[in-house]
């Protein structure tokens, strides 16, 4: 068999230490919503599970479990969560809440391809928001932003950083090259 699978990545389920807080801030942070709520179906792992959403359409986009070991673990096996916003205007709502809620200031970060909203939930996991943009650089590559700049200004000045890569080229084109490179390895 030649053909890959063609998966999609559908959702996450997240251990914490205090679920109540976690789900409190995901639904004001984020904006999202409790789908359902429940205990572990096997009774012997004692978890409670609440599913969340913010897509009409999907059950739950990640689920929320207890069960966090107490001790302090220095190596966190996950990175980064990252949601997909509509606009900037999200993105400021986010890290606006973000601060009302207690987190730590955010910082902005334009990829050339997304701009970037990173701050850390009350599980201390690393939050991201992001938006896409209409160019394709390379990554990774970062260049901190201002995000109270307008958009005009952010659009202009993420522009300007990404034509300093040779290598810049419009989403498109990008998604054609990946087209190729995908049909040609399945």
């Amino acid at each position: 068999m030649t053909s890959k699978p063609k998966l999609k990545l559908t959702h996450f389920a997240l251990f914490t230490r205090d679920i109540e807080r976690m789900e409190d801030s995901y639904t004001k942070v984020l904006g999202s919503t409790v789908t359902d709520r429940g205990p572990f179906p096997n009774p012997e792992d004692k978890a409670n599970m609440v599913f969340m959403s913010s897509d009409l359409k999907k059950h739950h986009e990640f689920v929320l479990l207890t069960g966090h070991p107490e001790q302090d673990l220095e190596f966190k096996p996950n990175h980064h969560i990252s949601f997909l916003a509509e606009n900037l205007d999200e993105l400021r709502m986010v890290r606006d809440r973000a601060i009302e809620d207690g987190m730590e200031q955010p910082h902005f970060v334009s990829h050339g391809n997304a701009w970037s909203l990173y701050f850390k939930d009350s599980g201390d996991n690393t939050i991201e928001t992001y938006v896409h943009t209409s160019w394709y650089v390379p990554q990774p590559h970062g260049n901190r932003m201002d995000p109270s700049l307008s958009d005009e200004k952010i659009m202009r000045e993420t522009e300007k950083h990404c034509r300093t890569d040779p290598r810049l080229m419009t989403t498109e084109k990008r998604e054609a090259e990946m087209t190729q490179m995908m049909t040609a390895a399945s």
